[in-house]
């Protein structure tokens, strides 16, 4: 497996060729991931759910995450490391890039905030200084108390235009990479379609440039599995070979499948 690099992953988009994510805490899954060729690795704040029993995200410090990212790093040299922004990391916009820098010291090659358009100024701002940033947008699970919820964004037409907007205003101000988390599979597609960069789906639908799962959910040993997730553990026999079917059936476009997906 080759070094991923941002360059890698805009061609990937332009050749139509559709790549897999997946999240990892540790250096001995993310040595995994590397084996499987797995292009990109989400250190994400989803830990706070899966490794230390949280009920949200919200908890998960920056300590928590620079320890968990230096731990990925270790493990996988090849792979492209982002880093989730924990909870109530980047209110400002110097609190942001002190705390990207961190965990770009840490070993992160990018690092990926949740919101829209009050990211705007935030996002230009570590973009201009060479930190790569993901927007996140959809379902945003730092904020799902103010959002009512785990529920689906973008089912109605305001919603879904800003979204959109928000989309393109993220583009604009630099991100590299966008994730979009529980939206309808349509609304996917369009942005997915009209963005230039390269936009990872979870419970997006199938016609997102990537895909991500936690891999948690990807071995069936979380407590609960979400509708958009799939155990590929099952059928494979040991974690090397179900990280493999999981990466080859997002390029082939195998997973997900309809059910995967809200319309």
């Amino acid at each position: 497996m080759k070094s991923t690099t941002l360059t890698s992953l805009k061609n990937l988009k332009v050749a139509g060729e559709k790549f897999p994510v997946v999240t990892a805490y540790d250096a001995a899954f993310a040595r995994l991931i590397e084996q499987a060729a797995i292009e990109v690795v989400l250190v994400g704040d989803s830990l706070g759910n899966v490794l230390l029993g949280y009920d949200s995200t919200v908890p998960v410090t920056m300590d928590d995450m620079i320890h968990h990212t230096r731990a990925v790093r270790r493990g996988n040299n090849k792979s492209l490391i982002i880093a989730d922004m924990p909870f109530m990391a980047y209110a400002s916009e110097l609190q942001a890039m002190d705390n990207a820098t961190r965990l770009m010291q840490a070993g992160a090659q990018m690092v990926k905030l949740e919101g829209g358009a009050w990211l705007e100024e935030t996002v230009l701002m570590l973009t201009e200084r060479g930190i790569p940033v993901c927007g996140h947008l959809g379902l945003t699970p730092q904020s799902y108390i103010k959002l009512g919820g785990y529920r689906v964004q973008g089912r109605d037409e305001q919603e879904a235009e800003q979204i959109v907007a928000d989309a393109h205003m993220l583009e604009e101000a630099g991100a590299d990479l966008l994730v979009l988390e529980c939206v309808p599979s349509s609304l996917a597609a369009t942005i997915s379609r009209e963005l230039d960069i390269p936009v990872i789906g979870i419970g997006a639908g199938p016609d997102t440039d990537a895909q991500v799962l936690v891999l948690y959910d990807l071995l069936g040993i979380s407590p609960r599995l979400p509708r958009f997730s799939k155990n590929f553990l099952t059928e494979s026999g040991n974690v090397l070979s179900a990280l493999e079917a999981y990466a080859s059936a997002v390029r082939t476009g195998a997973f997900p499948e309809p059910d995967h997906g809200f319309r």
